[in-house]
């Protein structure tokens, strides 16, 4: 398999992983490459994600860690070889890689939960919002460097769709609805596109109102669920770009303060009554 010079995020996840499973078995890397047949600098190249493994080694990774956990070793395998090239990779050399790496972990979630306060949620935002927001950012975007933003973001969205639309629950505050980016006739059809976007199936929107009962930080947070828990990123917003977090006591930390805000916000269908009566009031 061939070595990757910088290797995406979904692929130090595969290596982290395989580095997890040697570990709970109690082995150096030194000792696993004996039991494998490899050399050491390999089996740490395998672990950084900087060599790729095929869906059959990593089986055998996990018979000589004696990993009785199925489930678990085979979503590990789908991380594997044979990886077909997605649409984000065509914005690796024009978006920063964290940017990339995000649109590719919510391809392969099997749910997501954000909750935003002062943002619309992206997976949610017209291409007019959008791309009144890519216009804020500090220091400025050049124009195309807008462009390839705006398209990467309304890519994006496409899981939302068809055939294998993933499941979404965004939690958002009531200050986000009432922000104004791009105007009047941009902020309206915002709210009706979350409203239109809510009756999906697969969508669930829920508010919370100024007033009610509010927990965590205010600060943006992905939970992105995998084929097995053991494989759910978080992801965060901060003004220095996306921080990424899978450690187990991070994960159960951030599913409580998801779960605590759904618990305050409005109901479904109370949430859409009270968008519909913030989009007549514009």
């Amino acid at each position: 398999m061939p070595q990757s010079a910088v290797p995406s995020l979904r692929q130090q996840r595969l290596g982290a992983e395989l580095r997890k499973l040697r570990e709970h078995a109690g082995l150096t890397s030194t000792a696993a490459a004996e039991l494998l047949g490899l050399n050491q600098a390999r089996v740490s190249s395998i672990e950084s994600g900087r060599y790729a493994v095929s869906a059959e080694r990593v089986r055998a990774f996990a018979r000589s860690y004696d990993c009785g956990d199925e489930r678990l070793v085979e979503a590990i395998c789908a991380m594997t070889g044979g990886r077909t090239r997605g649409w984000w990779d065509d914005y690796r050399e024009h978006l920063p890689a964290a940017l990339v790496d995000l649109a590719e972990l919510e391809y392969h979630a099997v749910e997501l939960r954000v909750s935003l306060v002062i943002h619309i949620p992206a997976l949610l935002q017209t291409v007019d919002h959008a791309r009144a927001l890519f216009r804020e950012v500090a220091p400025p975007l050049l124009p195309y460097e807008v462009e390839h933003r705006l398209s990467h973001r309304i890519k994006r969205q496409g899981i939302l769709h068809g055939d294998r639309a993933v499941r979404y629950t965004a939690l958002i505050h009531e200050a986000a609805l009432r922000m104004r980016f791009g105007g009047r006739d941009v902020a309206c059809a915002q709210l009706e596109n979350i409203i239109s976007m809510s009756e999906r199936d697969n969508v669930i929107v829920r508010v919370t109102r100024f007033g009610g009962g509010f927990s965590g930080t205010g600060q943006s947070i992905d939970y992105l669920s995998g084929p097995v828990p053991q494989l759910d990123t978080v992801q965060l917003d901060t003004h220095h770009g996306c921080e990424f977090l899978d450690a187990r006591s991070q994960l159960v930390k951030y599913s409580s303060v998801l779960d605590r805000m759904e618990a305050a916000a409005l109901t479904p269908a109370e949430s859409r009554d009270f968008i519909q009566r913030l989009a007549r009031q514009l």
